[in-house]
């Protein structure tokens, strides 16, 4: 998974709100393969 997708760090509040949500979005979609889009391999 090398492609990038905005928003990029350094982060507003606006930007980490939006990337949360988008995070929460794949998680309730129950889609193993639309989570993992969510998360980097460096992700905490």
């Amino acid at each position: 998974m090398s492609e990038s997708r905005p928003p990029f760090p350094p982060f507003s509040y606006d930007d980490a709100v939006q990337k949360v949500r988008k995070a929460e979005d794949a998680w309730n979609t129950r889609d193993p393969e639309k989570v993992s889009m969510a998360y980097t391999a460096d992700t905490r």
